[in-house]
């Protein structure tokens, strides 16, 4: 798994740059998971690490494998400076351990929802997993192994979390582009879902 890894926070390096820190978390009965700070002008970039060392197994699958299945790390990106984002390490952290923790399969229309603010003062108790492949190329292994992608999280409001459920990811995503929502904005309101 150190190899993997290796090979994981190279990927991030080669995307996002090199990392201005990091923290590392370990919870009860799962892998240590990391979480890699880029700073990129008024954008900072939080990227897991440790979240592929192993493959997401359906929970109803009645043996785990070891090799196959889909492999990810989170990346959450928000504007520095409005909020202290720092704090967002543990709750993706959280997140990043879900598939261990909860036999998740963490991918691109999920909501993943830690129960309590991303940072303080957020607005934010949510995200939704968005598409990879735009900052962060999927890294490749060798078979039978699963690529890691490397998934985008947008942070959602309680109201658009709830929409969601009942209209989808997608017509959330359309909702955030026809209302110019900066999702990179850590103190945004919800957008307009009447």
């Amino acid at each position: 798994m150190a190899d993997l890894l290796a090979l994981v926070e190279a990927r991030l390096r080669t995307g996002l740059g090199e990392p201005d820190a990091r923290a590392a978390v370990t919870f009860l009965g799962t892998d240590r998971i990391e979480v890699l700070r880029f700073t990129d002008g008024d954008v900072v970039r939080y990227a897991t690490l440790g979240m592929s060392g192993q493959p997401m197994t359906d929970p109803t699958a009645a043996l785990a494998d070891p090799v196959k299945g889909p492999r990810a790390e989170l990346v959450l990106s928000v504007r520095a400076g409005l909020a202290d984002t720092d704090k967002v390490l543990r709750p993706l952290a959280v997140l990043a351990a879900s598939p261990q923790v909860e036999g998740l399969v963490v991918a691109p229309g999920a909501s993943l929802d830690v129960g309590e603010p991303l940072w303080p003062g957020a607005p934010f108790t949510s995200v939704l997993v968005a598409e990879p492949g735009g900052l962060v190329e999927d890294l490749d292994l060798d078979a039978p192994m699963d690529p890691v992608r490397f998934l985008p999280l947008l942070p959602m409001t309680p109201n658009e979390a709830a929409w969601k459920r009942v209209h989808g990811a997608a017509a959330l995503q359309e909702r955030w582009l026809s209302g110019g929502t900066d999702l990179r904005d850590p103190l945004r309101t919800s957008v307009s879902l009447a």
